[in-house]
Protein backbone atom coordinates (compact mmCIF):
# COMPACT_ATOMS: atom_id res chain seq x y z
CA UNK A 1 0.00 0.00 0.00
CA UNK A 2 1.52 3.47 -0.38
CA UNK A 3 1.96 6.14 1.61
CA UNK A 4 -0.08 8.93 1.14
CA UNK A 5 1.76 12.70 1.98
CA UNK A 6 0.46 15.99 1.21
CA UNK A 7 2.40 18.73 -1.04
CA UNK A 8 2.58 22.03 -1.52
CA UNK A 9 3.69 24.12 -4.44
CA UNK A 10 3.94 28.00 -4.08
CA UNK A 11 2.58 29.15 -8.09
CA UNK A 12 5.46 30.80 -9.98
CA UNK A 13 8.57 28.78 -7.83
CA UNK A 14 10.53 26.07 -8.03
CA UNK A 15 9.52 23.23 -6.43
CA UNK A 16 11.49 20.19 -5.23
CA UNK A 17 11.07 17.24 -3.13
CA UNK A 18 13.01 14.10 -2.27
CA UNK A 19 11.86 11.35 -1.42
CA UNK A 20 13.57 7.96 0.71
CA UNK A 21 12.48 4.58 -0.21
CA UNK A 22 13.81 1.44 2.00
CA UNK A 23 13.21 -2.09 1.17
CA UNK A 24 10.07 -3.50 2.63
CA UNK A 25 11.79 -6.82 3.86
CA UNK A 26 15.12 -5.20 4.96
CA UNK A 27 14.35 -2.12 6.28
CA UNK A 28 17.70 -0.86 4.09
CA UNK A 29 17.19 1.41 1.45
CA UNK A 30 16.15 -0.40 -1.48
CA UNK A 31 18.31 -0.35 -5.03
CA UNK A 32 16.97 2.04 -8.07
CA UNK A 33 19.36 1.24 -10.06
CA UNK A 34 17.24 -0.58 -12.52
CA UNK A 35 13.91 1.60 -11.74
CA UNK A 36 12.51 4.67 -13.55
CA UNK A 37 9.90 6.85 -11.75
CA UNK A 38 6.97 8.74 -12.84
CA UNK A 39 4.22 11.37 -11.37
CA UNK A 40 1.51 13.19 -12.52
CA UNK A 41 -1.08 15.80 -11.26
CA UNK A 42 -4.77 15.62 -11.97
CA UNK A 43 -7.91 17.88 -11.36
CA UNK A 44 -10.09 14.99 -9.72
CA UNK A 45 -9.21 10.91 -8.88
CA UNK A 46 -11.49 10.02 -12.59
CA UNK A 47 -9.58 12.59 -14.84
CA UNK A 48 -8.81 10.88 -18.03
CA UNK A 49 -5.78 12.97 -18.19
CA UNK A 50 -2.97 14.57 -16.25
CA UNK A 51 -2.57 18.08 -15.56
CA UNK A 52 0.72 18.54 -14.48
CA UNK A 53 3.80 16.16 -14.61
CA UNK A 54 6.44 16.37 -11.79
CA UNK A 55 10.31 15.44 -13.32
CA UNK A 56 11.54 12.52 -11.48
CA UNK A 57 14.93 10.75 -11.28
CA UNK A 58 16.66 8.22 -9.31
CA UNK A 59 19.67 9.59 -7.09
CA UNK A 60 22.71 7.64 -8.37
CA UNK A 61 24.71 8.28 -5.67
CA UNK A 62 22.17 7.32 -2.87
CA UNK A 63 20.22 4.28 -2.65
CA UNK A 64 16.53 4.38 -1.80
CA UNK A 65 16.53 7.75 -3.22
CA UNK A 66 14.45 9.85 -5.77
CA UNK A 67 14.20 13.38 -6.53
CA UNK A 68 10.82 15.22 -7.17
CA UNK A 69 10.60 18.43 -8.87
CA UNK A 70 8.83 20.88 -11.02
CA UNK A 71 10.21 24.29 -12.26
CA UNK A 72 9.14 27.85 -11.42
CA UNK A 73 8.68 27.95 -15.03
CA UNK A 74 5.90 25.52 -14.97
CA UNK A 75 4.40 25.79 -11.64
CA UNK A 76 3.40 29.67 -12.96
CA UNK A 77 0.84 27.52 -15.31
CA UNK A 78 -0.65 26.05 -12.17
CA UNK A 79 -4.37 26.98 -11.28
CA UNK A 80 -4.22 27.39 -7.56
CA UNK A 81 -6.07 24.75 -6.00
CA UNK A 82 -5.95 20.99 -4.96
CA UNK A 83 -4.69 18.67 -7.22
CA UNK A 84 -4.56 14.70 -6.71
CA UNK A 85 -0.97 13.18 -7.55
CA UNK A 86 0.79 9.55 -6.98
CA UNK A 87 4.51 8.40 -7.92
CA UNK A 88 4.73 5.25 -9.39
CA UNK A 89 7.95 2.98 -9.87
CA UNK A 90 8.86 1.04 -13.04
CA UNK A 91 11.20 -1.96 -12.37
CA UNK A 92 12.73 -2.76 -15.98
CA UNK A 93 14.02 -5.69 -15.00
CA UNK A 94 10.54 -6.96 -13.88
CA UNK A 95 8.28 -4.74 -15.42
CA UNK A 96 6.66 -3.89 -11.58
CA UNK A 97 4.84 -1.17 -11.55
CA UNK A 98 4.14 0.25 -7.84
CA UNK A 99 2.67 3.59 -6.62
CA UNK A 100 4.55 4.39 -3.68
CA UNK A 101 3.05 7.58 -2.45
CA UNK A 102 -0.12 9.06 -3.48
CA UNK A 103 -1.91 12.23 -2.14
CA UNK A 104 -3.22 15.78 -2.32
CA UNK A 105 -1.50 18.91 -4.17
CA UNK A 106 -1.96 22.03 -2.73
CA UNK A 107 -1.34 24.92 -5.06
CA UNK A 108 -0.83 28.20 -3.28
CA UNK A 109 -1.03 31.93 -4.72
CA UNK A 110 2.04 33.72 -5.13
CA UNK A 111 1.90 36.96 -3.70
CA UNK A 112 5.51 38.69 -5.18
CA UNK A 113 5.87 37.95 -8.87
Amino acid sequence: MSEYVELYIDRGTDFSTTIAINDDDTNLPQNLASYTVRSDMRRSLVSPNAYASFNCTVDANVEGVIFMSMLAANTANLKPGTYFYDVLTIDSQTNAHNRIIEGVVHVTYSITG
